[in-house]
């Protein structure tokens, strides 16, 4: 299989001398294509810090991270769709604009896909971004992104703002928008309730790697579901 997303050795460190603060200490991980990966860890596990380095919106303090085999940078952008935990479009567009833009910055957006989402979720072209609700703005994010064909998508924490009615819907998009020949991490605190789309599973603790697997063999090997796994491992930790 093709290796999509690789570490070693991966450190990020903020601030400076004195108060030096790891969130990523010695990440070592391999995706390859066709998997979707749970990044799963307590806030100030290192969840979004990896993101952010994959996406090449922060470069690593050690160590090294590569995308299809490029460090990040504007090769491995174009081929990264990326879905940040507060998306930043002007409230005052109108759907229409966002499909726009979108379409004009990404050159492998699909707007006939995006519009049929979007169409699914009762949102309309002329709807206004400053008129939706929390719910409802990260639906349209994810439609966006899922829009295109990239080789690598980073979500960070799709389904948090969502009621768990539409929860459903948003992971059968993530199944049925990402291909084959693509790699998907997702980051999430709602172990439960994406469990079940979950090729494999990678936890963080203080910017380690405390845990990583098939979510088959992870049952297996510890006799409990991947969301009674991760209560155990982080019920000592103070931030669960």
């Amino acid at each position: 299989m093709n290796e999509i997303l690789a570490c070693k050795g991966l450190a990020k460190r903020y601030g400076k001398a004195a108060y030096v603060r790891p969130a990523l200490d010695g990440v070592d991980i391999s995706i390859p294509a066709g998997r979707i990966v749970g990044l799963l860890g307590p806030n100030g596990s290192g969840k979004t810090t990896l993101i952010k380095l994959a996406a090449g919106l922060l470069a690593p303090s050690a160590g090294t991270i590569a995308v299809c085999g490029q460090a990040p940078g504007p090769a491995t952008k174009a081929m990264t769709a990326y879905l940040p935990d507060k998306p930043a479009l002007p409230r005052s567009l109108r759907v229409r604009d966002a499909m726009e833009l979108y379409r004009d910055f990404f050159a492998d957006f699909s707007e006939e896909k995006a519009g049929a989402m979007l169409a699914d979720l009762s949102i309309g072209p002329r709807d206004k971004l400053s008129a939706m609700s929390k719910g409802t703005l990260e639906k349209l994010y994810l439609a966006l992104t899922m829009s295109r064909k990239a080789k690598l998508y980073l979500l960070d924490e799709p389904i948090g703002g969502v009621d768990p009615a539409a929860r459903d819907y948003i992971l059968s998009t993530i199944i049925r928008n990402y291909a084959e020949d693509a790699a998907l991490v997702l980051s999430t605190h709602l172990i439960g309730d994406i469990e079940n789309v979950l090729d494999d599973a990678l936890f963080l603790q203080n910017g380690r790697v405390a845990l990583a697997g098939s979510v088959d063999a992870l049952r297996a090997e510890n006799g409990k579901s991947v969301d009674a796994l991760f209560r155990e491992v982080f019920k000592c930790s103070g931030n669960y």
